[in-house]
């Protein structure tokens, strides 16, 4: 099964490319971030005619994540528990059905600029939420994949040029450290098992010809328990949809990020 994970930017001001990539890819889960909508307004019978279930969790203007799966979502839940006062849509978890169920989430992290503002402290008080949830979610020795935009760029491999980002929340030690404290939990990073030999962008800013220039980062991952990393077969990073055109929308300003596990027993 191939799993992904894509920051659509507002699922409906890009739905023609969101369909036209998933038709194309066929990916059996996606996980999406920054829908832009609250559920009402999400695009169910789109995704449904290309038959997939839909989990959305989504908040008017900004935010928003959602789970389509071409099998049943079970479990689904919507937001990051430890703060109930948090009414950001950033956060949701399913198990995808099937002979052997894997737990998914789609993320979407905190920005966190600038730095010493609320904004930034919201950020690493997410990411220690995070942080709890990831632990219990080990402890249910599942397969399990946690994915989407972490809005962090862990190394300096992963950026185009280190100096634009050294006062850029995504870079900060503390961000980079939160990440690493996941890993040491006992997940993996795909992208460090089967690093594409071409690409490791997943994002690329609409300012200052960044696309062009290729001046991306890596912020959108797939981190892997160890029951999902002992059938990790493929990473695939779909650099191609931040070329895409169509004559009502223009593309996200990241690209799908995929993994493919083995899922029979």
């Amino acid at each position: 099964m191939r799993f992904f994970t894509y920051n659509v930017n507002s699922v409906n001001a890009r739905l023609p490319l969101i369909l036209e990539w998933v038709a194309d890819a066929q990916p059996d889960v996606c996980a999406f971030q920054e829908l832009k909508c609250i559920d009402e307004k999400f695009p169910y019978e789109a995704f449904e005619s290309l038959g997939y279930n839909v989990a959305v969790h989504g908040q008017k203007t900004y935010n928003g994540v959602a789970l389509i799966s071409k099998s049943p979502l079970m479990d689904v839940e919507k937001g990051l528990p430890g703060e109930d006062e948090d009414e950001q849509a950033r956060y949701i978890e399913a198990v995808v059905d099937g002979p052997v169920p894997v737990r998914v989430t789609s993320i979407y992290l905190p920005n966190g600029n600038p730095i010493g503002t609320d904004k930034y402290a919201y950020k690493h008080r997410w990411y220690q939420r995070l942080i709890a949830r990831a632990r219990e979610i080990l402890a249910y020795e599942e397969i399990s994949i946690l994915s989407g935009d972490f809005n962090t760029i862990p190394f300096k491999a992963d950026l185009y040029r280190e100096p634009a980002w050294l006062d850029d929340a995504l870079y900060q030690p503390e961000t980079r450290a939160a990440f690493q404290t996941l890993k040491n939990l006992g997940y993996t990073d795909a992208f460090d098992v089967l690093p594409p030999a071409d690409n490791r962008y997943t994002f690329w800013d609409y300012q200052a010809g960044a696309w062009q220039k290729n001046e991306g980062i890596r912020i959108d991952h797939h981190l892997l328990s160890p029951q999902a990393a002992d059938r990790l077969k493929g990473f695939e990073i779909h650099k191609d949809a931040r070329g895409r055109t169509h004559e009502t929308a223009k593309p996200s300003d990241h690209v799908p990020v995929g993994v493919e596990l083995l899922t029979e027993n």
